[in-house]
């Protein structure tokens, strides 16, 4: 309702701008109810993450304030990529909050990565690319991982070597293909990401290929793909090269 403000001597109205809070809104449109009677796949995700901060602010309710962060950092991927303490500052949100948010995004990408106790196995590009994608592509640097395969195409290690640009004057055969030579198997992929998202390979990512591929014929392993990794999505060099 508006008030009565005394500004240079004289009395003016000002009128004050009401925002609904969740309490306000009928209580099948909240969205906890909503989750409770027709399951989280009814919501959308400023509902979801409205759900896990709880409270809004004095100017924003809570999925006011849930779709200004989604809007601001690009969805779910931008605030998994942002920083803790860039997070904290955000009006309305702070440490309790920032964690609350930060922790639902990390359990997210762990339980994409969870796999059968069975070992993992490669029968295609896109097998390599799922499992390394859902932590590599909201890497904000770039990050080269090895797959060690046994011979049925097993995963029997998934491991990082190499932070930061990853070219020709960095990398070293004997470092690329030294675990499978340690545990005797006869296969590798190599995975890297494009902070960009864009997963088009480079003339560097090319070249690179071309010569591990000629390394692991001395060494009688078989370089079976080198995959790289945008924002949910990946090339293939094997299909590209054909070698």
């Amino acid at each position: 309702m508006p008030t009565v403000e005394k500004a240079s001597g004289k009395l003016a109205l000002v009128k004050l701008e009401y925002h609904p809070t969740i309490h306000d809104m009928p209580t099948e449109e909240r969205p906890r109810e909503r989750l409770q009677h027709y399951g989280p796949k009814a919501l959308s995700t400023a509902e979801l993450l409205a759900i896990i901060l709880r409270t809004g602010t004095s100017r924003d309710n809570v999925i006011e304030l849930a779709g200004k962060l989604l809007a601001k950092y690009g969805g779910l991927s931008g605030l998994m990529r942002a920083e803790f303490s860039e997070l904290c500052t955000e009006h309305g949100l702070g440490e309790a909050k920032a964690s609350q948010l930060k922790a639902a995004l990390e359990m997210g990408r762990r339980l994409g990565m969870l796999q059968d106790d069975e070992k993992y196995q490669i029968k295609s590009p896109a097998d390599a690319a799922n499992l390394v994608m859902p932590e590599m592509m909201y890497l904000d640097h770039e990050q080269m991982r090895i797959l060690v395969l046994d011979t049925k195409n097993q995963v029997m290690e998934n491991f990082s070597r190499y932070q930061g640009t990853v070219n020709s004057s960095v990398l070293r055969a004997a470092e690329i293909y030294r675990q499978a030579i340690i545990r005797n198997c006869p296969a590798v992929i190599i995975c890297h990401n494009h902070p960009s998202g864009d997963p088009t390979p480079s003339p560097e990512d090319i070249q690179v290929t071309e010569q591990l591929v000629e390394a692991g014929k001395l060494l009688d392993i078989e370089l079976v793909d080198h995959i790289v990794i945008g924002s949910h999505r990946f090339v293939s060099l094997k299909e590209r090269l054909r070698w």
